[in-house]
């Protein structure tokens, strides 16, 4: 199994290598809300790589891969049925889009927090993505350098957790 070691202080360790990370702009915390903009502490299992196919060939991963189309999102409406689900864009309730101008989803794997099944309200849209230039906070996903998230999700398998240790 491999595990994603995530701190608080923004770096991921896989094995012998540490990569710069960004973290949610309310920290880290275990009791992760819709919109607290946290990274939820815990362990939490990789579901599946999504990939942006006119920007990034099939990513080299163990995890289960596919592509992202215009009109792709991932629904963060509390009150709806396919909260933390993915889902077509335009949608009647709130939802976040996949297809972005920015790079930031180009690589994206998806986080399995708050889906088995998803609670209202406890947040959603939880992925390791492309960071930016910066590494500036994110609305609640961990960020990675695009080689360092390549690198990374090279290694991942089924199996593969995520571990956010609280500070």
């Amino acid at each position: 199994m491999t595990d994603l070691i995530v701190t608080a202080d923004g770096t991921l360790t896989l094995g012998a290598r540490t990569f710069r990370c960004a973290l949610g702009r309310g920290g880290v915390r275990r009791d992760k809300c819709e919109g607290d903009g946290a990274t939820p502490a815990g362990v939490w299992p990789l579901r599946r790589v999504l990939y942006r196919p006119d920007r990034v060939t099939v990513p080299a991963t163990g995890l289960d891969t596919a592509p992202i189309a215009p009109g792709d999102g991932w629904c963060d409406g509390p009150d709806d049925a396919r909260y933390n689900r993915p889902v077509r864009l335009p949608y009647p309730a709130s939802a976040e889009a996949l297809w972005r101008e920015d790079a930031l989803y180009d690589l994206i794997a998806v986080v399995g927090y708050n889906d088995a099944p998803p609670v209202a309200g406890q947040g959603s849209a939880i992925f390791l993505h492309v960071a930016k230039h910066d590494y500036a906070s994110t609305e609640g996903c961990i960020a990675l350098a695009r080689d360092d998230l390549t690198a990374v999700l090279a290694r991942c398998r089924p199996g593969s957790r995520i571990v956010i240790a609280a500070p």
